[in-house]
């Protein structure tokens, strides 16, 4: 596109939750409870995995990875948040918008990721427990990671780099409390039609990966399940998997009601709600989802405590 017929945007206007008034106060509030809940819990996973010898295993090793994941996403959207929450103008520069758009669903679709290999790696424990040392190494878990991170920076700077690109006119006033992709595209007056075709098949790609590895994986985990002898078996053997159900139906529920849509689409102030729901509450509540329902946490934690 020739840079002389883009605009001269230095800065966007973030409307976020203006519309609510004084509340504003009470959401500062929830918010930095939330955040600190989230920085503590997280951290604590973080320290009883690297500390305990016993939880150096993948999965612990995969946990840990979620838990960092967790801290730096919602680091990269409330911090912000916090202080636009306590001014009256909230704006965000024209280069953090678009740093902050890269890093959001840089480190959101590795989460997606991180999942999925969380669902294989309970697939192998529970359907080929005898060769789970052997697949599950410590140099596939790096590699898994590894490439997961090289898969989403390429597909997050894509998008940031080249929404950046559009020309904006008008308006620089953003319906929402953070740079995302949905609100942004509103703000430009450039033809939309191929980045809209390329958003609606890369993006699909992107979603399908995680989406069908924990699909099969959970395939093969329950017919594996059904095979068992008895109920208390069946039982003892779901429970393993049940902390990582919950947390993929918390991040995927609320995040395909939002983002399985083409970027053109109405992007609605009830979404903000939902995009905390997605931003903010799985992250805050994964901590206490795996420490309260797993033996092994629960018991380094203790040992911790009582050291």
């Amino acid at each position: 596109m020739d840079k002389g017929n883009r605009t001269t945007v230095s800065e966007f206007i973030l409307v976020g939750f203006t519309d609510l008034g004084e509340d504003q106060k009470l959401l500062f509030v929830f918010f930095l409870i939330t955040y600190i809940t989230t920085l503590f819990g997280n951290t604590v996973i973080i320290a009883l995995i690297i500390n305990d010898s016993h939880l150096h295993n993948p999965m612990y090793f995969l946990l840990c990875c979620l838990s960092v994941v967790d801290i730096v996403v919602t680091s990269t959207i409330i911090p912000n948040l916090l202080i636009n929450l306590l001014r009256a103008l909230k704006t965000i520069s024209f280069l953090g918008c678009f740093s902050q758009m890269f890093f959001y669903h840089a480190i959101g679709n590795m989460e997606s990721f991180l999942l999925a290999v969380m669902a294989y790696d309970r697939y192998v424990a529970i359907c080929r427990p005898l060769h789970y040392t052997l697949v599950m190494s410590k140099e596939l878990c790096v590699l898994f990671v590894s490439g997961s991170w090289v898969i989403v920076c390429l597909h997050s700077l894509l998008y940031a780099v080249w929404t950046s690109r559009l020309t904006y006119c008008g308006s620089n006033i953003i319906y929402h409390f953070f740079c995302e992709i949905v609100p942004v595209f509103k703000l430009s007056c450039s033809d939309l039609t191929i980045i809209t075709l390329v958003d609606i098949v890369e993006a699909s790609f992107i979603l399908s990966i995680p989406l069908s590895c924990i699909a099969i994986s959970y395939g093969h985990i329950i017919i594996t399940i059904m095979k068992m002898p008895t109920a208390v078996a069946k039982r003892k053997t779901f429970s393993t998997c049940s902390s990582h159900i919950i947390v993929v139906t918390l991040l995927y529920g609320s995040a395909l009601s939002v983002y399985v849509r083409p970027p053109t689409a109405t992007f609605v102030p009830s979404d903000r709600i939902v995009s905390v729901m997605y931003i903010v509450v799985p992250q805050m509540l994964n901590p206490f989802i795996y420490t309260f329902r797993n033996k092994e946490v629960k018991r380094a934690l203790r040992k911790a405590l009582c050291r």
